[in-house]
């Protein structure tokens, strides 16, 4: 049996459905995941959800410096003992969602850029990432494990069926490569679902440059609100268009009339959103 499946059983801890905890504790698994994070030994790491400590532990046997947050307060004392001897970790009792990323930044990396490596519990995928991806936080890389249909949407390219709003989202700061499956039987207590491991490295600079950084998002949500329609119709609905003014949009930024937006690329709609940026 492994240390923190021992410890999870002396303490009596009850995994909770509602925080996500669902705890990789096969070493060959978090060995990957390190590996896939491509850590320079100098690295200072964020872990969002130390959970069991497991990932933790692996992390600061090959980086510098481990600041590891943890919302439940009865994985603490469990924690302390998985992570004993290993000085180079910070453990904070703290929620994701309502930790000021930039002031945690300047206190324990002391504003320096880190990296990210997380198992992150299924419902806050999505915000979390929309945390991490602003431009003033400087992230190197981002590897993290999340349920394999959000990790194909973070990577996948204009015309499939998992091409959305996220992919945009993340892949205007970042460059998004799908690491590798971990099968739910590997979890304690397994999930539902397969989770996969995505790794996120930071571009020197989008890969577009919009007038109106704004107008672009506005676009980007605009092309996936109704993906049943044509992206004529979803500028109507988002933008007060008119149809002709519309399909005008689209003929000038040389895109089809009836084009769907998830056929879009993110240069096809940086011209749609200069185009309504400069009112034409």
């Amino acid at each position: 049996m492994h240390q923190a499946q021992q410890l999870l059983a002396q303490h009596h801890f009850r995994f909770s459905h509602s925080l996500g905890q669902n705890f990789i504790l096969d070493d060959a698994v978090l060995a990957r995941i390190v590996q896939s994070a491509r850590l320079p030994r100098q690295a200072q790491v964020l872990e969002i959800g130390a959970g069991a400590g497991t990932l933790t532990k692996a992390l600061a046997e090959n980086c510098k410096k481990v600041v590891a947050l943890e919302i439940d307060e009865h994985l603490l004392p469990i924690l302390r003992v998985v992570l004993e001897g290993h000085d180079n970790v910070t453990l904070l009792h703290a929620d994701i969602m309502k930790t000021d990323l930039t002031a945690l930044w300047q206190e324990h990396f002391r504003g320096e850029p880190f990296y990210v490596v997380a198992n992150l519990p299924y419902y806050i995928t999505t915000p979390v990432l929309m945390m991490l991806l602003e431009p003033s936080l400087p992230i190197a890389g981002i590897t993290v494990m999340v349920q394999k249909e959000v990790a194909q949407r973070i990577a996948a390219h204009p015309g499939g069926k998992d091409y959305g709003a996220l992919s945009v989202a993340v892949q205007y700061r970042m460059a998004a490569q799908l690491a590798f499956e971990v099968p739910a039987a590997l979890f304690s207590p397994p999930p539902k679902v397969d989770s996969a491991v995505v790794t996120l490295t930071r571009l020197a600079q989008p890969p577009v440059s919009p007038k109106d950084e704004a107008i672009f998002f506005r676009v980007v949500k605009s092309a996936f609100a109704m993906r049943r329609k044509t992206m004529a119709n979803n500028l109507c609905a988002s933008f007060s268009l008119e149809k002709a003014k519309a399909q005008q949009v689209l003929e000038t930024a040389g895109i089809a009339a009836g084009a769907r937006g998830e056929t879009l690329g993110m240069a096809d709609m940086a011209r749609i959103a200069d185009l309504l940026t400069l009112g034409v």
